[in-house]
């Protein structure tokens, strides 16, 4: 197998490394409760996912 002749620098290491980011997830209102909720999730608040009650909910 062939192995690098010269170390390549900590720029061009850097640069190859740019397009590597960390996102931040899609959080929109539950139609039930009005919640931050993300995409694709059931609300943590309510239990409602799209509309439905989709997890029963302790009430205290």
């Amino acid at each position: 197998m062939p192995n690098p002749k010269r170390k390549h620098s900590k720029a061009r290491r850097d640069k190859r490394r740019t397009h590597y980011k960390a996102t931040a997830p899609t959080v929109t209102s539950c139609s039930n409760c009005g919640s931050s909720v993300q995409y694709h999730r059931v609300c943590p608040e309510c239990g409602y996912y799209r509309g439905k009650p989709a997890v029963e909910k302790k009430t205290a």
